[in-house]
Order: C-alpha cells, then sequence, then structure tokens
C-alpha cells in the first residue's frame, strides 16, 4: 500500500513541450502540434499540425536509447515544417506555388522549397560536423606538434574542452544578431509558459513571467550533455584502442591528418549512442528536477539557458500561451481554437486580455512608430526560482529545445 504521506506525482511533467520559432513558438502536446506567431497586424495566428510520434509509427521506435534518435530526427524534420510556416504567418503573407513547384511535386515528389530546405539541412550538419567532430580533433593534432608531446589518450579530452569553446563561442556570436535575440526571447517565454503550466498555475503572462525560464530538458540542455557524454565515450574508446589493443593511428598511417580523420570517423559512429544517453538523462532529468545529483549533471546546460533564452515581454508571453492552450484542447475546451486558426488571426491588446482572462497586455519591447529598435531589446532580469524540466518537452520522450544555427528555428522542443 502506498504511504499516505507520499509524494503526488505531477501528471503535467513532459505534457508539453515546444521550441521558439521566428515571432512566436510552436508546442506541441501528444499529435497536436500548434505554432503561434504575432502577425504584422499585431494579432496572434495559430497554425495547427498533426504530428505522429516515431514509437506509434513503429513499436521498436520507442525502445530507451533508439528513441532517442528517433525523436531527434522527427524533431528535427517538424522544427523545418514549422519554420517555414511561421515565416509565411510573421510575413504576412503566405508563398503561392509556382508553375516549377507544381511540376517538381507531381513529377518528383517534393517542391522547390522542400529542396532548398533540404540542401540547407545537409550544409547544416555538414558545418556542424566539421565543428564539433573534425575540428576538435585536428586541434587536439595541433597541440601536440606545437608543444612536442603526446598527447596520448588524453586528446580526447583536449578536443572535448575545444568543442565545449566552439559551442559557447558560437551560441554568443548568433545572439549578438537581433533577429536571434528576438527569437531568443520567445525561447525564454516558452521555457516561462510550460513551467507555468507545469506548476498548475493559471496560465496568463503575469503568472508565466514569474516563473523560471530555465529549464533541464532543453534543447541546450541537450547539446551540452551530449557534448559531455562524447567526451567522456570518446577517452574510453581511445584507452580501449591505444591501451587495450595497442592501436597507434598515428604510426600506422604516418600522420596526424589520418588519425584526426579516423577519429573523426568513430566519433560519427558514436554520435547515436551519445544521443540516445543524453535524451535518457534529459527524460529523467526532466522528471526528477529535485534530486541532488540531477541538479549538479544539469547545472552546466541550465548555465547555457542565460545565452540561449532572454526576459520575454508580456505580448511574447501571451504569444507561447495562446500555442499551449491551442495544443492542449483537453484541459483548455474554452479556448477558442477557430478564431486564433483565421488567416488574420486573434488577439489585439484588448482580445487577449478577454481570451485570457488578465489585465491588459503592454509590450515595452514590441516596435511602435515611436520606437521601433525596442524591438529587439535584451530586457533585464532573471527570476532566481529554481529551474523546473524543461519547459519543452511534446510528451514523455519529447525534450525541449534550444536554438539552432541562424537559419533555424530554435530547437526547443524537448526533443
Amino acid at each position: 500500500m502506498a504511504h499516505k504521506n507520499a509524494p503526488v506525482p505531477n501528471e503535467r511533467l513532459n505534457r508539453v513541450g515546444g521550441e521558439a520559432v521566428l515571432d512566436g513558438v510552436m508546442m506541441k502536446a501528444g499529435k497536436n502540434c500548434s505554432t503561434a506567431v504575432r502577425l504584422p497586424n499585431g494579432n496572434i495566428r495559430v497554425l495547427p499540425r498533426t504530428y505522429t510520434p516515431p514509437k506509434e509509427k513503429h513499436k521498436w521506435m520507442g525502445i530507451p536509447l533508439i528513441r532517442g534518435v528517433c525523436n531527434f530526427i522527427s524533431t528535427m524534420k517538424l522544427s523545418f515544417a514549422v519554420l517555414t510556416d511561421s515565416a509565411e504567418a510573421a510575413a504576412g503573407e503566405e508563398l503561392k506555388e509556382s508553375k516549377s513547384d507544381r511540376w517538381m511535386k507531381k513529377h518528383l515528389g517534393f517542391s522547390l522549397m522542400d529542396l532548398v530546405g533540404g540542401l540547407s539541412l545537409i550544409l547544416g550538419i555538414a558545418l556542424a560536423l566539421c565543428l564539433f567532430i573534425y575540428l576538435p580533433n585536428l586541434a587536439s593534432a595541433g597541440l601536440e606538434r606545437l608543444f612536442r608531446r603526446d598527447l596520448g589518450v588524453w586528446k580526447a579530452v583536449t578536443s572535448g574542452v575545444v568543442k565545449i569553446f566552439i559551442f559557447i563561442f558560437y551560441i554568443y556570436l548568433v545572439s549578438l544578431m537581433p533577429d536571434i535575440r528576438r527569437t531568443f526571447q520567445y525561447h525564454g517565454a516558452e521555457h516561462k509558459t510550460i513551467a507555468c503550466f507545469e506548476s498548475h498555475r493559471e496560465l496568463t503572462p503575469e503568472n508565466a513571467k514569474e516563473c523560471t525560464r530555465f529549464h533541464p530538458r532543453c534543447g541546450t540542455s541537450f547539446m551540452f550533455v551530449m557534448i559531455l557524454l562524447g567526451i567522456i565515450l570518446s577517452l574510453v574508446v581511445r584507452c580501449v584502442l591505444e591501451w587495450g589493443f595497442k592501436i597507434d593511428f598515428e604510426a600506422l598511417t604516418g600522420s596526424r591528418l589520418w588519425e584526426s580523420l579516423i577519429y573523426t570517423g568513430i566519433g560519427l559512429l558514436l554520435l547515436p549512442l551519445v544521443m540516445g544517453i543524453g535524451y535518457e538523462f534529459l527524460m529523467y532529468a526532466g522528471k526528477h528536477s529535485e534530486k541532488r545529483i540531477v541538479k549538479i549533471l544539469s547545472a552546466p546546460g541550465l548555465w547555457m539557458q542565460r545565452l540561449t533564452t532572454r526576459e520575454p515581454s508580456l505580448e511574447q508571453l501571451a504569444v507561447a500561451i495562446a500555442a499551449t492552450k491551442h495544443a492542449l484542447p483537453d484541459i483548455f475546451p474554452d479556448f477558442d481554437r477557430a478564431a486564433y486558426e483565421a488567416k488574420e488571426g486573434f488577439g489585439t491588446a484588448a482580445a487577449d486580455t478577454a481570451a485570457n482572462g488578465d489585465a491588459p497586455v503592454t509590450d515595452t519591447t514590441a516596435p511602435t512608430e515611436a520606437n521601433a529598435p525596442a524591438a529587439d531589446a535584451v530586457l533585464p532580469g532573471e527570476p532566481g526560482a529554481a529551474p523546473s524540466e524543461h519547459t519543452g518537452a511534446t510528451e514523455p520522450e519529447a525534450v525541449t529545445g534550444s536554438p539552432a544555427p541562424a537559419a533555424t528555428p530554435h530547437r526547443d522542443e524537448t526533443l
């Protein structure tokens, strides 16, 4: 019999997850995917999609470790789709299908935009592999040559340190771009809204603003955990190969460059395992964020979220709330989904107030005729509340996302 003082499980944890997109937020709960965007006319429009989790397509995709890789791939595909949706809506127009697009779809099965998106994804992955796998290995070889010392298995550690430096520097550089800073504000809005929802508070911009913008299930945390796991697994592999099997790739090939390429290939082979372990850790961290060991292991990822999230305005929180309520019709049955799905959107200041039941929403950072530059301002303030579970999970296997490169939406979806 359960102990009468046993804690009551929070059924809202991992229930919803999402990511920041262009001028909006995408929230996903089960099969419901809702992308809310602030239109040029000031209204909020919600673009619905249906999402089928990989485990519902094939049972083996729900097996631990494997499900992390499957969810990552499916979420990336979804991210590019909602990014296109949000870009069209934010621009205030929908792209018209040309004759060439119709011909390509009929004869090839995909449009020109699909082709461009696919090539962008391939180039993005290639750049990421170069920056985070090949370049760190090459840097370790360069340090050996510079100091004329053989680092041995510790090359895995030095390449890992280089990898972390590249990751932090990259995030810092893109955060200087005004559009990305605004996207990072929407990332903060996504986190705060999910934290408010998971704490069972009334979902209003004012309540959400009081919640934490840091979440252990965030895509930023996922990336950082993957880097740390990659360092550990690379060190183990080098120890096994060089100490156990006495294999020295530099001696065999006669080149540090070839050694770097070989270990780059080994890193690629380890990537699915790293993703699987990282995903399982984040899902565990999302449900047990109060445990000390989880707090310690999640700390680096939470620190990184100080770069990838910014304090959102009330209007940005209203967008995230609209996406959340639209994605959860069973919890918010009174939410007017049809009104928000209309092409002209819904939610002027007065309408937002009536719909959300809160005080009039004002956004001092939103662009106005009198003060347009304020739109990209980074608002001060950082809630001191302890981080709750990453706000971006879409289900027990989702990971709220962290921002992707400038060309991609912030991947906050708790995978």
